[in-house]
């Protein structure tokens, strides 16, 4: 038996490790991803006031923390046993929106573009972000635009771009003015025309990635997301759905708050990161994905015109349940399309600009719930606080932990795929590194530790001697 380790997978958020087992002809038997990262801020936020939550949380990830100020608002607006105003839960969606937008930029243009754009193939010199300034310098510039016309919004609305403490229990800091309306409306139409340049040449490209789309993470799962009653795509306050690979509807119109009756969550010796399941079908059998793939199989339409003009393209590329996911790329960018309408919808309310934007109250309950559509999939905020309004107890399930399941098993499957005989190739392993980007995994929300580790790839022969390392600074 031979090990390979890759102790870092690199262009993540975090870090992981993978170990692939061969046996003796060089096949591979078994393969797991190990978040190698200690999870331990739940034990941190105990004896903490409940309203600093928020801004303790969000400073989890410096990528998402918008997601985690939202989830946790909402759990401490359960906490006071509060309705927030109509334009604060405007304002509050706007602002997940444009952290869509930017996430999903970044996911895409930055860290899995250079192996579609530069080939898995190609020298890992140049297949990076500078290499694809370099040989496709506009498609480049796109995705830095896009990403900054999201991140430029949270800034307008929270007065910054990462960590902005402007949403709060009870709602939102401070209301939109009228000029930071109009200066957001000013940039829809280019953001709208780069979307739809990157989702002409993607369409037109995806042949090129025939294997890929067949073996990264291409099997029968249950998807969840957050869906509103009529079966629209919803990212801030719907109710959870489940569905089968067919499509089939298992759970619908659940009440969030009650997660814990359908996602349980098992651990396994080998990884920090827990593995949540779905409670009826048991585990592992209970596998189930989030994320933007998960979000468009669950849906019975988008909700906006050009979007849903995008997502039924999208769903003839299989008549049931979207499986592969590789996929998560095309959806990311159908999610874009959306994020931008209702970013423009929500701008052209005529609520938008009201002042009252946030209500106050003393805590009137002992146990709080906030749930999202975080970019990467559904965000659970649990909370339990005392007579004084200290926090007790915290539970944070991420999408990182949600698609825990479906990860490993891709791995697997591209492992067993591409990963042949004795001698390392740099895009066999690749690979089996770009089916976990295609997850757009947050490994520090899931496991919020504090640290770096080099990245040191060993193949091992049967009785442990190294017979070949490859290390990256």
């Amino acid at each position: 038996m031979t090990t390979i380790k890759i102790e870092n997978v690199s262009r993540i958020e975090g870090h992981a490790q993978v170990t692939i087992q061969l046996d003796d002809e060089g096949n591979v038997q078994d393969a797991q991803l190990h978040v190698v990262e200690f999870r331990g801020f739940e034990k941190f936020c105990e004896g903490r006031p409940f309203y600093e939550m928020p801004a303790l949380t969000a400073r989890i990830c410096g990528i998402c923390p918008v997601s985690h100020l939202l989830a946790s608002a909402k759990a401490c607006d359960a906490l006071m046993a509060v309705r927030v105003p109509h334009t604060a839960a405007k304002l509050r969606r706007l602002m997940n929106l444009a952290q869509l937008v930017q996430s999903h930029a970044l996911s895409f243009f930055y860290l899995s573009a250079p192996d579609m754009l530069l080939g898995m193939d190609a020298d890992p010199a140049v297949r990076n972000v500078f290499g694809v300034i370099e040989k496709y310098p506009d498609l480049a510039r796109d995705g830095v635009w896009l990403r900054q016309f999201g991140q430029h919004i949270i800034e307008l609305l929270g007065g910054k771009r990462v960590h902005p403490g402007w949403i709060v229990p009870g709602g939102v800091s401070q209301p939109l003015s009228a000029e930071h309306r109009d200066e957001i409306l000013a940039q829809i139409p280019e953001a709208m025309r780069i979307i739809e340049c990157t989702l002409a040449w993607y369409k037109d490209s995806l042949d090129n990635y025939r294997e890929e789309i067949r073996t990264f993470a291409n099997f029968p799962t249950l998807f969840m997301g957050l869906a509103t009653p009529d079966g629209e795509l919803e990212h801030y306050d719907g109710k959870l759905r489940v569905v089968d690979a067919t499509g089939k509807v298992l759970l619908d119109h659940a009440d969030p708050a009650d997660y814990a009756d359908y996602i349980k969550e098992a651990v396994e010796s080998w990884s920090y990161l827990k593995f949540p399941y779905y409670g009826a079908l048991g585990y592992p059998d209970g596998i189930y994905r989030v994320g933007p793939l998960a979000r468009l199989n669950v849906i019975d339409r988008v909700g906006t015109p050009r979007a849903d003009e995008e997502w039924a393209e999208y769903r003839a590329l299989r008549r049931q349940a979207i499986l592969s996911s590789f996929h998560n790329h095309y959806a990311r960018l159908v999610e874009i399309v959306y994020g931008i309408e209702r970013i423009e919808q929500l701008l052209n309310d005529p609520e938008i600009l009201s002042p009252h934007v946030r209500v106050h109250a003393a805590p009137n309950n002992l146990e709080g719930i906030g749930v999202i559509e975080a970019p990467r999939g559904t965000l659970i905020h649990h909370y339990k606080i005392d007579e004084n309004g200290l926090m007790t107890w915290a539970n944070l399930i991420v999408a990182t932990g949600h698609n825990n399941l479906a990860m490993n098993r891709g791995v697997l499957q591209v492992a067993r795929h591409f990963v042949k005989g004795a001698q390392l190739q740099e895009g066999m392993l690749n690979r089996v590194e770009a089916v976990v980007r295609t997850f757009d995994p947050r490994l520090s929300c899931s496991t919020h530790a504090i640290g770096t580790l080099p990245l040191r790839i060993q193949l091992l022969a049967p009785d442990g001697s190294v017979l070949q390392e490859v290390a990256r600074p």
